[in-house]
């Protein structure tokens, strides 16, 4: 159960995967990096977006662990990816990662398409707030 209050007003279209807005709770903010699917070694690794996705969706999970955060804890998650069109047709395989991760916890999001990351083999990046209360 997040800690946080969601929101998603009625004359809205339906949030399906996120929260249109989100009241976090008084507490201690903490930012995470933009992660991606990055290993332990420095490596990129996971050939499609939906395995990247995990990876860096896990590494932002080990970075807010670091913090004392919990995914419930997160207000807000913005993902940048080079291959749009793969998010929307590998919407199933996503969501599979975030829910293995975060649970049915839905942040505000957004998701952006740009022409490349800083780590060429990346795909995704993701960057996260949370409010620990």
């Amino acid at each position: 159960m997040t800690p946080h209050r969601l929101v998603n007003p009625e004359g809205m279209a339906p949030a399906v995967g996120f929260s249109h807005a989100v009241v976090p709770a008084e507490g201690r903010t903490v930012y995470v990096a933009g992660q991606v699917a990055m290993d332990a070694s420095g490596a990129i690794v996971g050939e499609t977006l939906a395995e990247q996705f995990g990876v860096a969706l896990g590494n932002v999970v080990t970075a807010l662990a670091a913090c004392g955060a919990k995914p419930e804890h997160v207000v807000t998650m913005t993902m940048f990816t080079t291959d749009v069109a793969a998010y929307r047709t590998g919407r199933k395989e996503i969501g599979a990662e975030y829910v293995a991760r975060f649970g049915r916890h839905f942040p505000a999001m957004a998701l952006l398409g740009v022409s490349e990351l800083v780590e060429p083999k990346a795909i995704i990046e993701i960057v996260a707030t949370a409010v620990v209360p």
